[in-house]
């Protein structure tokens, strides 16, 4: 089982048998508030009803269509749609599989669009620390989770990494944006690319708002100054939009809600509302078209692709989960529902074991003291007692406890789902540490 304690989960499983709304169903017949839309993805709610029947009329039309040589109208009609909620200038799209492929075919196109242009010196790539960019050797090379890396040898070459600007010391209990810490931008120009040559730098990828590692916010300034160093030195700007794209903080795509437009945004999960697998990497015009005009005629412009990229049944999903969006006004809800999960979030301030709570829309991360000699135990066994004992959804990473609902969550749910973690904590305290769960 993927990023699970195998031997652990078997001893007792948490098995998900059905899912509607905001609530998974249980094989032993319990409703499970859903703290997590899946994982990050089910943004307009379990079992949208117009999603399911747009997949299930594709199904029984044309099940698949090769996009080798050939191609079927759904999509395309799904990347007019996701181009229709795209910042500005961002209207070519390469559909693939997952965000993992999608981060992949970013940093490919990245790369061959500068050779592409005669500017061949181009090979390098910037992540950041802490960056979570999926599991392939191109994501786990420019990723900077360690646990993601250390097993697997050496992945790309010349890779570098920025600093991640978690500042807990300054910023603890933040209400949305950091104040301190946009300066750790700088760094890309004063060290990164001082020690490298920005000559030699394809592109610098990023999470608007690092998710996986346990919600890390960018300071108030600190995006608009990559933009900037990256415009100043030909270098492109590639968005990992996996988690923020969708309404999760409220507009189409972070960079909406930053200002801030990249060369590339990477999308997956949201897309399809999780329904279908599938992942999109949404590019510049111009990128696009240094490709068409460097090719000869009748030649494979760009050797990449997958078999099931532009799937039907994915491309339906698309379709009918973007029109979800814009008919329900799905990202406005969670817009106008986000200062309520705030005030929610930040009433866990002073309750045992909680040293920050960090938000920004429907998202939070709520980060605990370890238990020391027990790495991930504290946070695991809040993971463990919700489940059980209070019938909610959370996810863990280390010891921090993540936090993404569906977009369609209401205050009374919001209630539910932090009133929970607090009966939790306050429980855990009573607990002896050498008692606590042991991951």
């Amino acid at each position: 089982m993927p990023f699970t304690a195998n031997r652990q989960f078997k001893s007792r499983p948490r098995m998900l048998v059905s899912a509607s709304g905001m609530h998974y169903t249980t094989d032993d017949g319990r409703k499970i508030l859903d703290g997590t839309a899946g994982l990050w993805c089910v943004n307009a709610g379990h079992g949208h009803p117009k999603i399911v029947e747009a997949i299930q009329k594709q199904a029984a039309t044309m099940d698949y269509g090769p996009l080798f040589q050939m191609g079927h109208p759904l999509v395309f009609e799904a990347a007019s749609a996701l181009v229709s909620i795209a910042p500005e200038g961002l209207n070519r799209v390469f559909f693939c599989n997952d965000g993992s492929e999608a981060v992949d075919s970013a940093l490919k196109i990245a790369l061959a669009y500068h050779r592409m242009r005669g500017d061949g010196l181009r090979t390098r790539l910037i992540g950041r620390e802490r960056g979570y960019h999926g599991v392939g050797f191109g994501g786990i090379a420019v990723g900077g989770i360690a646990g993601n890396r250390k097993h697997f040898g050496p992945t790309l070459p010349g890779v570098d990494h920025l600093r991640h600007p978690l500042d807990i010391a300054r910023n603890a209990f933040t209400r949305g944006l950091p104040e301190h810490g946009a300066e750790i931008a700088d760094e890309l120009e004063q060290r990164l690319l001082a020690l490298h040559d920005p000559a030699t730098v394809a592109a610098v990828i990023v999470e608007p708002m690092q998710g996986s590692t346990g919600v890390i916010l960018p300071p108030k300034g600190y995006l608009q100054k990559l933009r900037a160093i990256c415009d100043k030195y030909g270098i492109l700007l590639i968005f990992d939009e996996v988690i923020t794209g969708f309404g999760r903080l409220g507009t189409a795509f972070a960079a909406d809600y930053f200002g801030v437009v990249p060369d590339m945004i990477v999308c997956a999960k949201g897309l399809t509302n999780a329904a279908v697998p599938m992942g999109a990497v949404i590019v510049r015009q111009e990128i696009h078209d240094a490709f068409m005009q460097a090719a000869p005629e009748n030649a494979i412009e760009f050797f990449h692709g997958y078999t099931y990229s532009g799937h039907p049944l994915a491309s339906a999903a698309a379709i009918a989960a973007i029109k979800v969006y814009k008919e329900e006004g799905l990202f406005d809800r969670a817009a106008a529902m986000a200062p309520y999960f705030e005030d929610a979030a930040h009433s866990l301030k002073g309750l045992p074991y909680v040293k920050d709570v960090r938000n920004l829309g429907l998202v939070c991360g709520i980060e605990l003291e370890g238990i020391p000699g027990k790495p991930t135990a504290r946070a695991f066994d809040v993971f463990l007692k919700c489940f059980w004992d209070k019938n909610v959804l959370i996810r863990t990473t280390g010891d921090i406890i993540a936090l993404s609902p569906p977009l369609i969550i209401d205050k009374a749910q919001i209630d539910q789902l932090f009133g929970t973690i607090a009966e939790v904590l306050k429980a855990q305290k009573a607990v002896p540490a050498s008692e606590a769960a042991v991951v």
